[in-house]
Formats: structure tokens, sequence, C-alpha cells
């Protein structure tokens, strides 16, 4: 079934100046738009920064490079305190817009991307009998107990639950990150039975910029005066759910065994936090480095470093968790070190050869796993062709991904 002029609303809570929307949105519409023909209507919520002069100035700029594709770009403020006040206000204000444009651009389908926006989609598929397709991208509520920030018994974490269920309920096609989350949804009493179409289309990397790129490697080692350094990178956020002390055990280990090595943190985050924590195990600052970067700069800083490392605080929700930062560290060549328990990421180190894992925050773990990458590591060519390989097969923005969106619309428009 073609899928040309068929017409979409994409609905994200994330916003489309965030890295997940450039990374994780706006690649995939793009080709779905240019390949397939489709005829994309995309509401986001951006944060603050998007309402400032500079930020006004981006959004208008990025809305014409999309309506260059067919695209056309609208956006509401983000809300966030407090909290769930905040959180049903957007949602109203979503419902009010998305129906407008559902009216007005005669959207046959809408692509709800996890929580808020699966939300938004059930009045649309009760008013207007568009399908719906229930973007899987994480258990919210479950997530936000697990990390402390709501109890279980809580109207917040209730709310998000009974939604949770009423999306997929409604749905015509649901999409999860992982192949560990399926079977434990499909026998939700709202699925079970139902012959739903149904795709994994993990958190993928934009492979022409996540790339080996030994120049960059060079530049970048000479930058941070760490030639001759054994270097393991983390990028991303800190806190919640990311288990920076446990990183720093695992580096402190890690100097025992290579007394060269070099801790380099990517993040946005409290840097006088990571600087708390390596202090406290004795790390020095000439053996790690915390550096803010653009989003267009993290993939040379990638290709300096040797290793990824990426801990998560382990649960239920994290069955379904799919860590962009792992694509991409692949994309450029590296092992990975992470943590049972994330998502597919158990058979994908185990399987595929690219990197160690972590069953518990223990020494012995942590000495085991540096043995492992170690050992990868003597062969450097071969693990870098072997990481990328493994992101070429399986993360690759344009390959994977757009496939599988591409399968699921045509299932669920027929």
């Amino acid at each position: 079934m073609s899928l040309k002029d068929k017409s979409v609303l994409f609905v994200s809570y994330n916003g489309m100046l965030d890295p997940l929307g450039q990374s994780q949105v706006i690649p995939y519409l793009r080709e779905l738009s240019k390949r397939e023909g489709v005829r994309f209507t995309l509401l986001s919520f951006e944060r603050a920064a998007a309402w400032e002069p500079e930020g006004l100035a981006r959004c208008q700029r990025l809305r014409q490079e999309l309506a260059e594709h067919n695209i056309e770009w609208h956006w509401l403020r983000y809300h966030q305190k407090p909290s769930l006040p905040a959180t049903l206000y957007d949602v109203i204000a979503g419902v009010w817009r998305a129906q407008a444009l559902v009216r007005h651009n005669e959207v046959e389908m809408v692509h709800a991307r996890c929580g808020i926006p699966t939300t938004i989609a059930l009045p649309l598929n009760k008013l207007f009998g568009v399908k719906l397709i229930a973007d899987v991208r994480g258990l919210v509520a479950d997530e936000y107990a697990e990390s402390g920030h709501w109890r279980t018994k809580s109207i917040a974490y209730r709310l998000f639950k009974m939604l949770e269920r009423r999306a997929l309920a409604a749905s015509n096609g649901v999409v999860t990150l992982t192949e560990a989350i399926w079977p434990i949804l499909k026998e939700w009493d709202v699925l079970r039975g139902r012959n739903v179409p149904h795709e994994v289309v993990p958190c993928c990397a934009d492979l022409e910029k996540f790339r080996v790129d030994l120049s960059s490697r060079l530049g970048r080692r000479a930058e941070l005066n760490v030639q001759d350094k054994f270097l393991v990178v983390y990028s991303g956020s800190i806190g919640s759910w990311y288990l920076t002390d446990q990183m720093a055990d695992l580096f402190k280990t890690l100097l025992e065994m290579r007394p060269d090595a070099h801790f380099l943190w990517l993040t946005p985050g409290d840097h006088n936090s990571i600087k708390a924590l390596m202090r406290e195990r004795g790390v020095t600052t000439t053996q790690y480095t915390v550096r803010s970067v653009q989003s267009a700069e993290v993939p040379s800083y990638l290709s300096a470093s040797d290793v990824g490392i990426a801990f998560y605080r382990p649960g239920f929700s994290k069955l379904a968790t799919s860590p962009v930062k792992v694509a991409e560290y692949l994309a450029c060549g590296l092992p990975v070190i992470i943590n049972a328990g994330i998502g597919d990421s158990d058979a994908l180190v185990t399987r595929e050869g690219v990197g160690a894992l972590v069953s518990n925050f223990a020494t012995e773990e942590y000495t085991n796993a540096v043995k492992t990458v170690i050992g990868l590591l003597h062969d450097v060519e071969a693990v870098r062709r072997r990481s990328r390989g493994v992101s070429e097969k399986l993360f690759d923005v344009r390959g994977v991904g757009l496939e599988r969106y591409a399968r699921l619309y045509e299932q669920v428009c027929q």
C-alpha cells in the first residue's frame, strides 16, 4: 500500500529544539516524508528557551527547513511547575490545538510519541475516528516511581497508568523500543487477544553524523591533552535514573588496572556534583574532564574516546528502555559497558561482542567488565568495525527505524 499523501499528525512532548527531538523525531519524519510521501503535521512542546528571541529565531528557521520536507510544524509552550497542574494545562492546550489541526489538514492518523501525546490523541480518536499509533517510548509512570519522584499510590502515578492503558486499548498500532517489554505489554488485558500491529523501533542514531572520525579523534585528544590516555566517555544527563556514582566507582577500578585512564563526562548537568563524586574517590582533576558541549560536537568527542559507559537505575521500567547514547557510542566505533536489565542491551552486548555487562554494582563485576573491554581493545580496528557494523544493522535511523515505521504505517492505514 502506498503512503503517498497520507496525512499524519505527529505529537511529541519533547521539543524539536531539544536533542531528543533533533535525533529521535525529525530524522524519521524527514525520511518518511521524502521516501514514502507522507504529509506530516508536527505538534511539539518547546521549553522556555524556545520563546526567547534567539530561540524563536531558531524555531522559524527550523519551521522553514521542515516545510521544505512537506512537514508543517506547530509548537506550544511546555510547562513544568507545579508538576501535575502544569501537565494538565499542557494536555488541554494540546487537545485544543490538535483537534483544529486534524480538521484543517484532514488528518487520517495520529502518531503519539509516548505519555502525554497519547493522552492528547485519545479525544481525537474518539471525536474524529482518526487511527492511533501509540509509540511507547518507555513506561513513564513506572520510571518516575522507580526513580523516587512518585509514589505508586500517588494521584499522578495512578492517573498516568490509567491513561497509558486507555491509549493502548484505543491503539491501532503499537511501537515499543525493545523486544524485552513486548511479551509483557501484549498480555495486559487491554491488548490480550487483539492482533494489534506492532514494531520494535529502538532509539537509533543518525549514522551520517555519528561515525568513526579519526581526524576528529586526533584533534579532540590533543585539545583534551589525553593523547596517550585510555579515554572512557559518558554522554548525557546525570542524576535521577542515571547512576553517576556507580560509573565513578567503575572508573576508580579501571584506574587500578590502567593508571593512564581518563574519564570524559559530556553532560549539561551539574558539573560540581561530578567533581565532588570524583574527589570523594580520590580521582584527581588530571584524570577526568567535565564538558558541556553542543549536540553537533558530541560525535567528535565520541570518536576521541576508547569506550562508552552507561549505567541506569535497574527496575521493571528499564525493560522498555533503549538508550540512544548506546547507539551513538556504537556508531562511533566504541565498545560499551552497561548494566544488565536495560532493555535489549543484555542480548546486544553478549550476542554481538561489543562490550561488557555489569550484573551488579560490585568491585568484582567492575573488574570483570574492565578486563573484557581491555581484551576487546587489543584489536582496536576489529572492535571499531564490529561496533560500527552493529550500529548499521540495528540502530540506523534511515534503515531500521525508517523501514519499521513505514511498515507499521502501511498496516495501520490499510
